[in-house]
């Protein structure tokens, strides 16, 4: 896609889901005394450009060079009719089905890269994600480049080696997008019965807290009984986080600084 026109396209989805946002922080207020120009805002709106024109690409070359000398290993025809329509058991499930797997799977492989990303080899990289001090919508976009291009690959990789069509994962990739928005947003919802089932603003808000009760806790991204079958569930029902961002308060403001943190700080 032509540069010009990807930026526009971005600079009127940030727009509309500032104001569709903002209403709903206002009407549901997770801190209501947080301001709408909060701290950080202006490095993640880098981020926000930085990483569909940047990162994404570097994400996509590192899913092409990791898969396809596998797919050739097994034979597989690279056209890219063949690569659309799948190969093995899983094409001949219904449509629905896959989805549904491509959403249960990754999930848990997204559960158990989250945990390692909280691990002492990879954290500086995803701390820069939790260096936000102030959460809302567009904090979800906070993420250093090596954090992105490792979990599209792990994620993406498995699903095309096991045959699922790359339309069906397609679908997968904006869903996450969208509702990682929906959970860093600075609102109050816990989704009440569904707690268990769905993660939640509050269930999300509580993993990035710098509190103790919560510290490496609530890793999914879609569905909370990974936490609960592997120890790691934290959502109380009546207190809710107040402080947020790096314990140490290590890493920098800037996007720049970002970028480098993890690097020089070995």
């Amino acid at each position: 896609m032509i540069p010009g026109k990807r930026i526009l396209q971005l600079t009127v989805a940030f727009f509309v889901l500032a104001v569709v946002f903002s209403a709903i922080e206002w009407l549901w207020p997770g801190q209501s005394q947080q301001r709408r120009l909060r701290r950080g805002f202006l490095t993640d709106v880098i981020y926000w450009f930085f990483t569909p024109l940047v990162t994404k690409t570097i994400s996509q070359a590192a899913v092409i060079v990791g898969v396809v000398p596998l797919l050739l290993i097994m034979g597989r025809p690279l056209d890219k009719t063949s690569i659309q329509a799948g190969f093995g058991p899983v094409t001949s499930l219904p449509v629905w089905v896959q989805v549904a797997l491509v959403l249960l799977i990754g999930d848990f492989i997204g559960y158990w890269l989250h945990r390692g990303f909280h691990g002492r080899r990879l954290w500086k990289f995803h701390a820069v994600h939790h260096s936000s001090v102030d959460l809302d919508w567009l904090s979800s976009v906070r993420l250093h480049p090596i954090n992105e291009v490792v979990a599209s690959l792990c994620q993406a990789a498995p699903f095309m080696l096991l045959g699922f069509s790359p339309l069906i994962v397609s679908v997968y990739v904006p869903f996450l997008t969208l509702y990682a928005l929906v959970l860093h947003a600075n609102v109050s919802w816990t989704f009440g019965p569904l707690r268990y089932v769905l993660a939640s603003p509050v269930f999300h808000r509580w993993h990035h807290t710098k509190e103790d009760q919560a510290l490496d806790k609530n890793f999914a991204g879609l569905f909370p009984i990974w936490d609960l079958l592997f120890g790691t569930f934290y959502l109380p029902k009546v207190i809710r986080p107040t402080e947020f961002g790096v314990r140490d308060n290590s890493v920098p403001e800037s996007f720049w600084g970002q970028l480098v943190y993890p690097v020089v700080n070995r």
